[in-house]
């Protein structure tokens, strides 16, 4: 008997969000996806009951954009356990380890109940380390010896409420992908990175309309602008070079992500009726950028635990930290580049105490994790999601679709899918992974994180695209049947 067969019993019953029955009303689709952000946002604002001590104490650090949910609340975990489950989902995928085609329902409820099965056990391996070992959420000595349970029985009090918020995001992701408009995921990214945007422009003690009000009013002092500090000081303090960047990656990710090589289609039975299928520039979207990242966290968090653990016994070559950070060793060199103070010198903040090669080192490394890994996970991406070249030809050759020219074949559509898709797939990858870098080496608005910033951009464009074919099939039913939702 095959893992299948012994694990369906588990999987199938795995509890889920059901389906809907037929075609859900646009109106009632945005009515759930603004209910389920409400709901987030409600939950990020809850702490976690009998834990202190939590400011500054971020075990994601800059990463919490990408992952969401906030410190010391009980979304603590956001969507971390959901994108390493991915990951690992991926990577047997990739590897063809699972033996499952996603076409077929009954795989496909495996498929589910697995991924469901694997972000309850990163839940455990990420929370217990968490509440246990690394102490970022350490529990209240007036709580717990009020209680009489003890620091150990407070401290599982704590890991169950951070559980049973891994376990709520993931359930709320369910709703808006199958009841909402686009995915749960990418509506708490944008939220979270929109939320620090904003805050980064309004905020009145150090946003840029506060900066740019007190240099017009005279109560904060320029120096000349004709000057090497009054060009770094309008650059950085006041933030030109953050609008700029911030600016440039909007505009490159929105022209990306119109770049399209449009392969013509013709219906093979109705006459004059024809389409298009567009492969994208960034085909497998920006989302295989958060398992990146992910894996970087997940060293970063590895590397924090064990200081925390060993200490000044931490071999010097493996990590040396200061104030919880990675500033020597082989963590330092595999964590990413987050500002633009790591890598500038002259800024006299991190980087002046490191020399010139473990600055070119770092960003080396950083570099090509995001180009290799970003063409990689872009690649396993493509092919779990349905939209390699042989899923494509099937949807193609599915909806009475052909291409002009060939014959009506799903082997032949295959055939001239594969000169486009793997190489635009790779490209696209490649292309994000140096953007995000890029971004935050320069710095963004609100010190968002680049890969932040990227997909926030992208999703809400693809949410753009997603609203406007909702509504396009709202107003023509017949055009469900060609979208495939009926």
């Amino acid at each position: 008997m095959g893992w299948k067969e012994a694990a369906e019993p588990v999987l199938t019953r795995m509890p889920a969000v059901q389906r809907p029955e037929g075609h859900v009303p646009f109106r009632r689709k945005l009515a759930w996806t603004a209910g389920i952000l409400v709901l987030y946002f409600f939950l990020t604002n809850i702490p976690v009951w009998g834990a202190g001590g939590l400011a500054g104490n971020d075990v994601f650090g800059r990463f919490r954009s990408l992952l969401a949910g906030s410190q010391g609340s009980v979304l603590q975990l956001g969507i971390g356990p959901i994108v390493t489950a991915s990951i690992v989902l991926q990577l047997l995928g990739g590897a063809n380890l699972l033996g499952l085609d996603t076409s077929d329902p009954r795989d496909q409820a495996l498929y589910q109940g697995l991924q469901k099965v694997l972000v309850i056990a990163m839940i455990v391996i990420t929370g217990l380390p968490m509440v246990f070992l690394g102490n970022y959420l350490p529990p209240q000595q007036a709580v717990y010896g009020a209680l009489g349970i003890g620091s150990f029985g407070m401290q599982v009090l704590i890991f169950a409420q951070i559980a049973a918020g891994g376990v709520l995001i993931l359930f709320m992701d369910e709703v808006v992908s199958k009841w909402g408009v686009g995915s749960g995921i990418g509506l708490f990214i944008v939220a979270g990175v929109s939320q620090s945007l904003v805050t980064g422009i309004i905020d009145p003690s150090a946003g840029i309309l506060a900066t740019w009000f007190s240099i017009i009013t005279g109560s904060l002092s320029v120096p000349p602008l004709l000057t090497s500090q009054g060009l770094g000081f309008l650059l950085i303090d006041a933030a030109l070079l953050s609008i700029f960047t911030t600016a440039l990656i909007y505009g490159v990710v929105v022209y990306a992500e119109s770049v399209r090589v449009e392969i013509p289609l013709s219906h093979a039975r109705v006459k004059g009726a024809r389409g298009r299928f567009p492969v994208k520039l960034i085909y497998a979207s920006v989302l295989p950028m958060i398992l990146v990242r992910a894996v970087q966290m997940n060293i970063s968090f590895v590397g924090r635990l064990l200081n925390n653990q060993l200490g000044s016994g931490m071999p010097g070559w493996l990590g040396v930290y200061s104030d919880g950070q990675a500033v020597g060793g082989l963590f330092y060199f595999f964590s990413p580049i987050q500002s633009r103070g790591e890598w500038m010198p002259w800024l006299g903040q991190s980087a002046a105490t490191h020399e010139a090669w473990e600055i070119a080192l770092r960003v080396g490394v950083d570099l090509t994790f995001m180009l290799v890994g970003g063409a990689i996970f872009a690649i396993f991406w493509v092919e779990t999601a349905d939209m390699g070249p042989e899923a494509t030809a099937k949807q193609i050759q599915n909806s009475g679709m052909q291409i002009p020219g060939f014959r009506q074949n799903v082997g032949v559509i295959e055939k001239v899918m594969e000169r486009y898709i793997p190489q635009v797939t790779v490209i696209g990858g490649a292309l994000v992974g140096l953007l995000a870098v890029l971004a935050n080496m320069l710095g963004t608005i609100g010190q968002v994180t680049g890969t932040g910033l990227l997909l926030t951009i992208s999703i809400t464009y693809k949410l753009y695209e997603e609203i406007a074919e909702e509504q396009m099939m709202d107003m023509h039913p017949m055009m469900r049947q060609m979208f495939g939702n009926e």
